[in-house]
C-alpha cells in the first residue's frame, strides 16, 4: 500500500488547519463601546463636519494616513466600492480606456464600466503574477485614461516604472492594494505610488472589519472627488476651490462607526498580523524551494510580500503528474489548496458577449474591442497548467504546523509516481 492518505496511508496532518483568529478582546471592547455611544453612523448628507462621517470614521482615516504617510485616506465600504469611486474621480468618461491586469479579482476590470470606461487587459508578469509595464505600454492609446494595478497576492507590481508610464503619458495610476497592506516597492509602501491607492478590509484580508476599504492619494481635489463620490455627491457646490465637480454621480459608499472602530483596532496590531502570515508563507517556500517541478513564489529586489495567497507554479512535465491530482493528494494529507487561481476576466461572460449594462451592449457600443482567448498568454497558462495556491490569511499556522505543512508536501512529491495507479484507473 502506498503511505499516500489519498491511497489508504495516514496523513501527515490530522484534521483541519485551524482558523486565523482575527478578532479579539480590543475589538469587541470597541464595538461595545460604539454601540454605547448610540452612533452607529454619523454621516450627514447635509453640510457640516458630518459630512465627512462620524468620529470613529475620522479618527480611523487620520490614522490610516499617518500610518501609509498619505496626505488622504478616504474610508469606504469596500475595496470595489474604493475602486469605482477612483474611476469617478478621475474624470472616466464614456469611451475612455482603463488598462487592467488579464489575472485579478473581478472588480478590477469591472469598475470602469460604471461610468462607461472600456477595460483593456494586459499580461501579466511570469514571476511575481502582476500586471507586466511593457504590455501595459504596448496597449496606451490617446483613449487611455487609467492603468491600473494590483499587487497581486500580496508582491507589489512594477508601480514605479508604471507611475512614470502614467505621468509620460499624462494618465493616472490607481493602485488596487487589497492584497498588499504592508507591501514595499524600493522604501515606498504599496498602496502611495500610484494617484490613487485603494486597499480592502473585507473578512479575507490580513486585517478587516468585516467589509470595508480605505482610498488613499496626495492630491487634495482627488480627495475631495473621493469623498462626494462615496456620500451621495450632494454638496459639490461647498467646495469652491477644487475643479470639475459639477454634475457628479454619487453613492453610499460610506464606512459605519462600528467598522471604523474595529478598524483603529486591527490598524494598531497591522505588522503582527502580516509578519504572521509572511512568516508562514517563508517557511513553506524555504522548506519546498529544492524540489522538481515545484517554483515557489519570488519576490523582486528591494520589495516586501505580504503573502495575501502562497503561490506555487507547478511543471507538470518534470513532476510527471497532474496538477488536480497531485492538488487532491496534497489535501489528502491535511494541506488545503487550489489547483489555479480565477480564469483570465476577459473570459467573464461580459466581456465575451460584449454586454454590460443594458441591453444594448454598452458600454462596448463605444469600442470595437474584443476579448478573445490567446491575448494573455502568461495568464492562462498559469490558470490552466501550474498556479497553485494556499491561503496564508485563513489558517492559524505555529512553526510545528508549518513544519507538517512542509512535510506533507515533500512527501506527496517523493510518492507522486503512486498517484499514476489512480491516473491510470480513472
Amino acid at each position: 500500500m502506498s503511505e499516500l492518505a489519498l491511497l489508504g496511508g495516514t496523513p501527515v496532518i490530522d484534521g483541519d488547519l485551524p482558523p486565523y483568529p482575527s478578532m479579539g478582546t480590543a475589538e469587541q471592547d470597541a464595538v461595545r463601546d460604539v454601540v454605547a455611544s448610540g452612533c452607529l453612523s454619523g454621516f450627514f448628507g447635509s453640510p457640516g463636519p458630518e459630512f465627512l462621517g462620524g468620529p470613529k470614521v475620522r479618527e480611523f482615516e487620520a490614522a490610516w494616513a499617518t500610518r501609509f504617510g498619505a496626505k488622504h485616506a478616504i474610508s469606504v465600504n469596500s475595496n470595489t466600492s474604493g475602486l469605482i469611486a477612483a474611476m469617478g474621480a478621475i474624470g472616466l468618461g464614456p469611451g475612455d480606456e482603463v488598462i487592467v491586469p488579464s489575472w485579478t479579482m473581478s472588480a478590477t476590470a469591472v469598475s470602469p464600466l460604471i461610468y462607461g470606461g472600456i477595460p483593456v487587459f494586459a499580461d501579466i508578469e511570469d514571476a511575481t503574477f502582476c500586471i507586466d509595464p511593457q504590455k501595459v505600454a504596448a496597449q496606451i492609446t490617446a483613449k487611455t485614461r487609467a492603468i491600473v494595478a494590483v499587487n497581486l497576492f500580496g508582491h507589489p507590481a512594477r508601480l514605479r516604472e508604471l507611475r512614470g508610464l502614467a505621468d509620460r503619458h499624462g494618465i493616472y495610476l490607481i493602485e488596487d492594494n487589497a492584497q498588499a497592506p504592508l507591501g514595499m516597492e524600493h522604501g515606498r509602501p504599496t498602496g502611495t505610488v500610484g494617484h490613487i491607492g485603494i486597499a480592502s478590509l473585507n473578512f479575507h484580508k490580513h486585517i478587516h472589519t468585516g467589509e470595508g476599504g480605505v482610498c488613499v492619494t496626495d492630491d487634495t481635489n482627488l480627495a475631495t472627488r473621493l469623498q462626494l463620490i462615496r456620500n451621495h455627491a450632494e454638496n459639490a457646490a461647498l467646495h469652491e476651490g477644487v475643479t470639475d465637480l459639477v454634475n457628479m454621480v454619487g453613492f453610499n459608499f460610506r464606512m459605519t462607526e462600528l467598522s471604523a472602530a474595529v478598524g483603529l483596532v486591527q490598524l494598531t496590531d497591522i505588522d503582527r498580523h502580516v509578519a504572521t502570515r509572511e512568516r508562514l508563507a517563508r517557511k513553506l517556500s524555504d522548506g519546498t524551494r529544492d524540489l522538481a517541478g515545484w517554483t515557489v513564489p519570488a519576490v523582486r529586489d528591494g520589495c516586501r510580500h505580504n503573502y495575501y495567497v502562497w503561490l506555487v507554479r507547478y511543471d507538470e512535465a518534470q513532476v510527471g503528474v497532474s496538477r488536480e491530482l497531485f492538488c487532491k493528494a496534497l489535501s489528502a494529507e491535511g494541506f488545503p489548496n487550489f489547483p489555479a487561481y480565477l480564469p483570465p476576466l476577459y473570459r467573464l461572460p461580459l466581456f465575451k458577449q460584449r454586454t454590460a449594462i443594458g441591453r444594448e451592449g454598452w458600454p462596448f457600443t463605444l469600442t470595437d474591442r474584443t476579448y478573445e482567448d490567446g491575448q494573455c498568454p502568461v495568464t492562462e497558462r498559469l490558470h490552466e497548467r501550474e498556479a497553485i495556491l494556499f491561503e496564508p490569511c485563513a489558517y492559524d499556522v505555529n512553526d510545528a504546523l508549518a513544519d507538517k505543512m512542509v512535510a506533507a508536501i515533500r512527501k506527496v512529491h517523493a510518492h507522486r509516481r503512486d498517484l499514476n495507479v489512480l491516473a491510470e484507473t480513472g
